[in-house]
């Protein structure tokens, strides 16, 4: 188990130098706090050296990837000056210096670019520690406004990984609650599996406080649980007090403080330096059956890559041309085949492709019609205002075909908007599938670039001329309204129905009366006191037919009735014996004539 470290040590020399991680998620420690939190000093006290920046501000503005390796001599080495060795500390430091500036320029700027330092020193346990930038709230010099979250985004992209292991710094005269590295730990590791906790500066706590719970694992617990060190003050640096005298100050502190003496074994920097060999190794180990499948399946698919292009020769143009050729039809396949749901790997964390545009056309084109604005009592009344307009000055029989046309017109056109918005989220998931599979053309940029392009640019082309289909069909159905649908049927019949027997029972009336009328008339105008206006009788037959038509009987009858009292009263009593006389009642609305 000694051999682990040093593998992903060469596992990470080896990826860094071809600039890539290669997509593997190495096991390593990550070292988090806020500034002056005092990293910087736990390192040291790790390495028993004075080899980092220090001063104010942000000091660490690039990830130091720190190897330490047990060896009978003492020298440090950097992967970008292969072949130096450096056996003064100092030069370490001025390096580290000078190859930030390099990259990140001499004005706080930042990088995510690493540095690569091994250390062999008799005084070290082989361990492996990536210290990153302190996390900072206000910027100086020519920091951007957003130096903050381009730090957190930097840590975030180390403590994300499954197989890093978190150690957060804070320091023991803060609250526990405020702290940044303990809060950032907790976001992606919440049952705290991953976290290794470390309390810096308890010798700095007010009098009558002290940190007993947080180091007894009771205030904050983590499994892995808090060790408590005691770093080197701003003064014992200045006056470059020795690391090893500081360690024996430390223990020292801890032995006598009586809040700590019961747990003085299991505290300070030599504890902390075991314990991560310890938890580093066990880590490796653990995780080492998916990391080795992991890599075996990479290197598999490597070799086939490999294979493809082992008799490929750049000089012949009919290569050129066939891979070509090769590349865009495999494109064309992957385009079909996520379209059609028969891709190489299936998606199990989201729709995509045909199953997204399946999910549109059944699910959301149906809500979106289930969404739209609806008021019955708005509808109502546009009905009620169609059929009076239609009619204009006269009284209408029936419901006018036009204003049910007009009605369902409109309502027919509000299909337009959930149709087109249906079409245009299908043409965003058509992109992005070209999208998708454009990333195998990845290792031709322009390739990708102009393909992406070409397909994007005929799927917009067509997007215009779908939509005009689409308007085209919902003017289709809104130019002839088909009532003898089945949907219309049984309305028709009930109309018709209802036509026929309102028309017979209004014609029946009129044949009656007209009858009666015909011989009342000339009785009437022959009594001496009548006074009925000089009127053709067929005048009283239009003006009442109306009403009667239309299935009610009451306007008419009434009508008649009460311009026959006012104007021929007098005349009805000489034939009150008459077949007239027997159905007065029913057109006098005002009561029995003969009792008046």
């Amino acid at each position: 188990m000694e051999g682990l470290i040093p593998l992903v040590n060469r596992l990470q020399d080896a990826f860094a130098a071809l600039g890539q991680s290669c997509l593997l998620d190495l096991p390593q420690i990550a070292v988090v706090g806020g500034q002056s939190a005092g990293k910087s000093s736990v390192l040291e006290n790790c390495v028993s050296r004075d080899f980092l920046p220090r001063g104010s501000g942000i000091v660490t503005r690039r990830p130091l990837v720190l190897q330490l390796i047990t060896a009978k001599t003492e020298y440090a080495e950097f992967l970008h000056c292969k072949g130096r060795k450096f056996t003064d500390f100092d030069e370490v430091r001025q390096e580290i210096e000078v190859e930030t500036d390099r990259i990140t320029g001499v004005n706080k700027g930042i990088s995510s670019i690493p540095i690569n330092l091994r250390i062999y020193s008799p005084h070290v346990l082989s361990l492996t520690l990536i210290d990153l930038p302190g996390i900072t709230k206000v910027p100086v010099g020519d920091q951007p406004p957003d130096i903050e979250q381009q730090i957190r985004d930097m840590i975030m992209q180390f403590i994300s990984r499954e197989n890093c292991l978190i150690l957060a710094v804070t320091p023991a005269n803060t609250d526990l609650a405020n702290s940044d590295a303990l809060k950032l730990a907790k976001e992606v590791d919440p049952q705290g599996l991953r976290t290794i906790g470390v309390i810096t500066k308890l010798d700095l706590m007010d009098e009558g406080t002290d940190a007993r719970e947080i180091l007894e694992n009771k205030l904050l617990p983590l499994r892995r649980g808090y060790i408590g060190v005691v770093n080197r003050s701003q003064k014992d640096i200045d006056g470059k007090k020795d690391i090893k005298a500081a360690l024996l100050a430390e223990r020292k502190f801890f032995l006598s403080h009586p809040a700590y003496r019961h747990m003085a074994d299991r505290m300070g920097t030599p504890y902390l330096q075991k314990v991560l060999n310890q938890q580093l190794t066990n880590h490796i180990r653990d995780t080492l059956p998916a990391f080795r499948s992991k890599l075996q399946s990479q290197l598999l698919s490597i070799e086939h890559e490999v294979e493809v292009y082992k008799n490929f020769r750049p000089e012949d143009p009919t290569r050129k041309t066939k891979a070509l050729l090769q590349m865009v039809q495999q494109f064309s396949v992957d385009f079909e085949k996520r379209i059609e749901g028969s891709g190489d790997q299936v998606d199990t964390l989201e729709l995509s492709g045909g199953a997204k545009i399946n999910r549109i056309f059944h699910e959301r084109f149906p809500f979106e019609l289930v969404k739209m604005e609806f008021n019955e009592k708005e509808l109502r009344r546009e009905i009620s205002y169609a059929i009076k307009n239609i009619h204009g000055i006269r009284t209408g029989l029936f419901t006018p075909d036009m204003a049910f046309e007009a009605i369902v017109k409109k309502q027919i056109v509000k299909l337009k908007g959930p149709c087109l918005k249906s079409v245009d989220l299908v043409m965003q998931e058509l992109i992005n599938t070209v999208k998708k599979c454009t990333k195998k053309l990845a290792t031709y940029p322009r390739l990708c670039e102009e393909t992406e392009r070409i397909v994007a640019g005929y799927i917009r082309e067509r997007e215009e001329k779908t939509k005009d289909q689409v308007l085209l069909l919902i003017d289709i159905q809104v130019s002839y309204i088909n009532t003898n649908h089945e949907d219309f049927i049984g309305f028709a019949k009930y109309v018709y129905r209802d036509f026929v027997i309102k028309t017979l029972s209004g014609f029946l009336f009129c044949f009656v009366f007209v009858g009666f009328f015909t011989k009342f008339k000339t009785q009437v105008l022959n009594c001496a006191s009548c006074k009925v206006p000089n009127i053709p009788f067929s005048t009283y037959t239009v003006l009442n037919f109306v009403p009667l038509v239309g299935g009610s009987l009451s306007p008419f009858t009434s009508l008649v009735s009460l311009k026959l009292k006012l104007k021929a009263w007098p005349g009805i009593t000489c034939i009150s014996g008459s077949s007239f006389g027997k159905l007065m009642p029913s057109l006098y609305p005002f009561g029995d004539h003969r009792n008046v």
